[in-house]
């Protein structure tokens, strides 16, 4: 059977180090952890990793609450700070909480109970929403909004959804449809304003009949459509606030006859992988899914460790990028 010695051996490095690796992989450097790593999978050790966490105090797990585990944009998140975790030397574990406080306490209850040491929230969360994790237990937010409390990784949504409806109106469409997410989501809220911001900003006025009210799903925006299908006055571009929408909206719509972007523009919101492949692909804003896990991670770590943050909160950039489900309104044509 092999040992911790067989593992410092065959990594090059100490024993002390190894043990380092097992018990406080943040102390180590990214280097020689993966040797560690290679060198376990190779002799095949297998630490006693009970005994580590009771003498600890660790879990060495932390938990992530996931609103919707369907959703791509998450699949991506949570696969980057997965990756990042397995580095530090600690494991995951995905709490599916479908939006609803009683299965997210259900998940917080594991960490008082030291099942794991701490938490990335993905429900997103600002000042008027309710965030039912207590002070007392580490926690990073990692889609946050605008006057998130505590540590937070976010975007400015409310400045890339003024981007993309500045984009449609210098195309020259002027009535433009909204697909948003639930009333009371502070993403749907903060990109509301952004679109409405843009709208004043070019002397026009704000009608409520142009939202159809969604839930993020496919399904939702394919039924959203049809508002704006059977409209007197339709509109000549949708402004979709998340991509899954927005591609079920197109579907209705090429149903209806109603061509894309000829007839009508549409965007999202997001860039997951299926608005590349769409028909017509998809124009949106990127969100760093893949940048925001691991920054969550590592600033979970810091938390943890009772390390001072450099930053409370992270705001990281989007990218507009310009597919082929844009076109010019009906004054540019």
């Amino acid at each position: 059977m092999s040992n911790i010695r067989d593992v410092a051996r065959l990594a090059g490095v100490s024993v002390a180090t190894v043990s380092r690796a097992l018990s406080n992989p943040e102390k180590v450097s990214d280097e020689s952890l993966e040797k560690v790593h290679n060198a376990i999978a190779q002799v095949g050790y297998r630490p006693n990793m009970l005994a580590r966490n009771f003498r600890s105090a660790r879990a060495y797990a932390v938990v992530v609450l996931v609103p919707d585990i369907a959703n791509p944009f998450y699949s991506l998140f949570i696969r980057a700070l997965e990756d990042r975790a397995q580095q530090k030397g600690y494991a995951v574990l995905l709490g599916d909480t479908r939006g609803t406080p009683e299965r997210e306490m259900d998940y917080i209850r594991r960490v008082e109970t030291r099942l794991a040491d701490g938490i990335v929230q993905l429900r997103p969360s600002s000042e008027k929403s309710q965030n039912n994790i207590p002070p007392d237990i580490p926690c990073v937010n990692a889609c946050g909004c605008e006057y998130t409390t505590g540590p937070a990784i976010r975007i400015d949504n409310r400045a890339a959804a003024k981007t993309m409806v500045n984009y449609l109106l210098s195309l020259g469409h002027k009535r433009i449809g909204v697909i948003s997410g639930l009333k009371d989501n502070p993403h749907a809220i903060d990109r509301l304003e952004g679109y409405k911001e843009a709208l004043a900003e070019a002397g026009i006025p704000f009608e409520k009949d142009l939202i159809a009210e969604g839930d993020f799903t496919m399904w939702s925006g394919l039924n959203a459509a049809f508002q704006f299908c059977n409209m007197k006055v339709r509109p000549t571009a949708i402004f979709s606030m998340n991509d899954e929408m927005a591609i079920g909206a197109m579907q209705t719509l090429k149903n209806q006859g109603i061509r894309i972007p000829e007839d009508m523009s549409v965007t999202g919101f997001d860039d997951i992988a299926y608005s590349k492949y769409s028909d017509p692909s998809l124009t949106t804003i990127s969100q760093p899914a893949e940048e925001m896990g691991k920054m969550a991670m590592d600033m979970l770590l810091k938390v943890i460790e009772g390390e001072p943050l450099s930053q409370r909160e992270c705001v990281l950039p989007t990218e507009f990028i310009i597919r082929k489900s844009t076109g010019p309104g009906p004054g540019k044509k």
